[in-house]
């Protein structure tokens, strides 16, 4: 993997290498240039997991023609082809190295597609939802309580954006989370539930199940499950899977656009 990244950079194939170097024992997301090979020497692809394709899309939209290398697992994979449909990359734009699926102290299923959280405690189980629990367990649950137990998980945001910022398919220069007139500044928790359904809304079609926001979320709110939810819905009514399906999302463009008076 180094030798390939040092070729890479040697031969003009990337100008930037995004991945991961060891800093104080912590793997942290890192760009290798050219001017700084020897660094290649400190590329790891151990178990952690950041949004690079989020900083490709950074760098590109600041530096136009930039040609840049990535690891990258299936979600990154999916999450640049997403990218590339909402127009904040260009197709083919980024050169990868793939790595497994996902971090081997992570338990999944035999789709490799749903990480198993650590187990909910009692009074989560009792009131709120398990970030384990499958989808059709969940739909098997009343509506009224379905309601109050997610009620329970929103209450508890302190709307600190991780959700947000993590995401590697969040990339909308201006972002409805922080309209004043839409989600109220100041208040916390935030306006119960117009946050999380807004993001919830924007998530459809975009989430590639990357998992991530619920790795970031400070009041373990299960995140992941809620955008599994939205995109059943869409796989039911479109039959469309993000960083799957070919055609960019049906939610790309709906209707004609018209200038508010």
């Amino acid at each position: 993997m180094q030798d390939q990244v040092k070729n890479w950079l040697k031969d003009g194939t990337i100008d930037i290498f995004i991945g991961y170097k060891t800093c104080h024992g912590h793997p942290l997301p890192h760009c290798f240039d050219k001017a700084h090979l020897h660094e290649v020497n400190q590329l790891v692809d151990g178990p952690a997991r950041y949004a690079l394709e989020k900083i490709a899309a950074h760098l590109t939209a600041h530096h136009p023609g930039i040609k840049i290398g990535m690891l990258a697992r299936d979600c990154n994979q999916r999450a640049l082809k997403v990218l590339t449909q909402l127009n904040a990359l260009d197709d083919g734009s980024v050169k990868t190295i793939a790595l497994n699926c996902c971090p081997s102290n992570l338990k999944t299923h035999a789709d490799c597609s749903y990480l198993q959280r650590r187990p909910a405690g009692a009074y989560k189980k009792q009131v709120g939802i398990d970030s384990n629990t499958p989808l059709e367990d969940l739909a098997a649950v009343a509506p009224q309580e379905r309601l109050s137990r997610w009620m329970y998980e929103f209450e508890k945001c302190i709307k600190c954006y991780g959700c947000r910022n993590i995401c590697p398919v969040c990339c909308c220069e201006d972002c409805s989370l922080e309209h004043a007139e839409l989600i109220g500044p100041g208040r916390l928790p935030p306006d119960v539930p117009l946050f999380h359904l807004v993001r919830a809304v924007h998530m459809a079609g975009r989430c590639i199940d990357c998992g991530l926001c619920e790795d970031a979320c400070p009041a373990d709110i299960p995140l992941r499950l809620l955008y599994r939810e939205v995109n059943a819905i869409f796989k039911n009514l479109f039959d469309y899977t993000a960083g799957v399906s070919g055609d960019p999302s049906p939610f790309n463009m709906i209707g004609e656009y018209k200038p508010l008076n």
